[in-house]
């Protein structure tokens, strides 16, 4: 199975004032190390003051920054266009960092393998933000 079988997804992570410390790579060492995603780029994205936007990949940063990023096991790459990183820091506050992820959903494999295997296909898949579903199980509750 190719590794990009499975659902990719891209999350843009945005820490106001610039303030991204690297303390959300554990929580996604974990991930990549319980097998649940596989990192498939990881892009830093900052949009100045002035609205100016640039955009680092990890390997291109300094030895003691990308230290920051060592226990991330996994092959990053530069799937991420210059139009994607546009987008992305059009939508970024001002004075802003995010930390841009792509990532496989390898935990799906299997699922893609047994509906593939049944002569099946999927022809719809979303996501529902946390907010969406508390707010629809609130109007439930009643």
């Amino acid at each position: 199975m190719n590794p990009t079988e499975a659902p990719i997804e891209l999350a843009v992570i945005e820490f106001p004032g610039s303030r991204f410390n690297g303390e959300i790579v554990p929580a996604l060492a974990e991930l990549v190390d319980a097998g649940t995603v596989a990192i498939l780029d990881l892009v830093l994205v900052s949009k100045g003051a002035n609205g100016a936007v640039a955009a680092i990949e990890v390997g291109e940063l300094a030895d003691e920054e990308t230290a920051i990023f060592d226990q991330l096991d996994g092959e990053i790459h530069g799937l991420l266009s210059d139009e994607d990183i546009e987008m992305i820091g059009d939508a970024l506050s001002l004075g802003s960092t995010a930390a841009v992820v792509v990532w496989e959903n390898t935990w799906a494999r299997r699922l893609v393998e047994a509906v593939a295997g049944a002569g099946g296909q999927v022809v719809a898949h979303d996501r529902l933000d946390a907010e969406t579903v508390r707010s629809s199980l609130a109007l439930l509750a009643g």
